[in-house]
């Protein structure tokens, strides 16, 4: 699709503008503003081994630093609540959140206790979905997220993931067995790997739908600079030519037909359909935008719902009235800040009025609905007027199915080329990542890297 590449070119450009870290050396996350909702983020950068196209903060499991990281982590969690934070979600991410389950259930109840947390989101990987973990895990965490990717055992070798993880039929029958233990239980997908031809994308579909999750996110591959030399090495290199044809068929086969299965629950999420919904809905596609955020299902975009998040942990990224905020790499620099009683922040980024509603454009879209009612109390124009450039790219692409006064909608086409525009911003973020890397002494990128 040619808007396709014409749009990541632009992209690819504004991201070394604005996405470009200075370092900083404030010693606390700027505190709340009155009437803002924020969600926390917490992450947990340990994995038992690193997959090859991964480029978030991870690290090799070793219990000793695992432990007192999670110590560190509910510390820097009170530093927030005594800055005046307060928030109704947390999404752990990682790395592997359960590596360590008693130190991950530790850290959920301190965050309970410490703020009106009403949803939990974690995730974690196929050979975690036993009962002592799930049993605890539930009573806790509201959407459950595993990293399934593929349940094709060609590919799972490629991504180095069958040993850890077991065969594509095995990972589905822990699915299956624990999928009724969450609200919200999500099978995290990616396609368009270089050797996945169309009847594997087509049988991972047939094992999506078979798990009976109730909901599943397909993520199209992405390249970063810090991990595409092991990722060429182990699955090839990344050809977006295919892309769009690939979303095509993911969408039809969760998402086509008078009785579908899933719904869109963001340009890349699935939400199943209850049979009740499904009888009562009109013909077409569903709306999600008609739901309001504490009852539809929980996405695993947090940003959608919560434009602004401060992050905890080492590699996490907070988004805070305008301003991007990196925390360090380093598990030693971040377990001496928290130990001086200093936040982690190692560099920041700040936006412009443009930058921002950019930003808010890429956002609410990829949530499939543009509020242009929040859009004008928050910035004082139209969305025409606010980013001119992309609303009439948009709009002559044919993005846009509905408009009115109030609120644009996404069409057919339109989620595509969000889907695309997603995945050159977080190739684009995954460089600010690369830019934290590239301050870490030799010994850590060491670990960082399992070299």
């Amino acid at each position: 699709m040619l808007a396709e590449r014409l749009q990541s070119q632009m992209v690819r450009l504004l991201n070394q503008r604005y996405l470009s870290l200075k370092p900083t050396d404030i010693t606390q996350l700027p505190g709340p503003q009155a009437s803002r909702r924020y969600m926390l983020y917490a992450h947990i950068p340990f994995c038992e081994r690193l997959c090859p196209y991964c480029s978030f903060n991870r690290y090799l499991f070793e219990p000793e630093r695992a432990t007192s990281y999670f110590a560190d982590l509910r510390r820097e969690m009170q530093m927030l609540a005594e800055a005046g934070y307060d928030f109704e979600s947390l999404y752990i991410g990682g790395g592997t959140p359960t590596v360590m389950p008693d130190e991950l259930f530790a850290t959920i109840d301190l965050a309970k206790s410490l703020f009106g947390i009403r949803d939990v989101a974690c995730e974690t990987n196929p050979n975690h979905l036993t009962p002592a973990i799930v049993d605890e895990l539930s009573a806790r965490v509201q959407r459950l997220s595993v990293g399934v990717q593929s349940f094709d055992d060609g590919l799972l070798r490629q991504m180095q993931r069958f040993e850890k993880y077991g065969s594509g039929m095995q990972i589905l029958q822990r699915i299956q067995d624990v999928h009724d233990r969450f609200t919200s239980f999500n099978v995290d997908m990616i396609f368009n790997f270089p050797s996945q031809s169309e009847d594997i994308l087509l049988r991972d579909l047939a094992c999506v739908l078979e798990s009976r999750a109730n909901q599943t996110t397909f993520y199209p591959l992405m390249a970063s600079p810090a991990v595409s030399a092991s990722l060429a090495r182990t699955v090839g290199r990344v050809d977006y030519n295919r892309e769009q044809y690939y979303y095509e068929i993911i969408s039809e086969v969760l998402c086509g037909g008078n009785a579908p299965t899933f719904e869109f629950g963001s340009a890349w999420t699935f939400n199943r359909v209850s049979p009740q919904l499904s009888e009562e809905k009109p013909e077409g596609q569903p709306n999600p935008a008609d739901t309001a955020p504490a009852t539809r299902p929980m996405i695993d975009e947090y940003i959608i719902d919560y434009e602004e998040y401060p992050a905890i942990g080492s590699g996490g990224l907070s988004y805070l009235d305008g301003s991007l905020f990196v925390n360090t790499f380093s598990l030693a620099d971040y377990h001496r800040a928290i130990q001086n009683g200093c936040m982690s922040v190692s560099g920041r980024t700040d936006f412009s009025r443009y930058d921002r509603m950019r930003y808010r454009f890429m956002m609410q879209l990829f949530g499939l609905r543009l509020n242009k009612d929040e859009w004008q109390r928050d910035f004082g124009v139209g969305v025409a007027q606010g980013v001119p450039a992309e609303y009439l790219f948009y709009r002559a692409c044919g993005a846009f199915e509905y408009e009115d006064e109030h609120e644009i909608r996404l069409s057919a086409r339109g989620r595509y080329l969000v889907v695309a525009l997603m995945r050159q911003f977080f190739i684009g973020v995954n460089g600010v990542r690369d830019q934290a890397r590239a301050a870490l002494a030799p010994a850590e990128r060491e670990l960082l890297f399992g070299e």
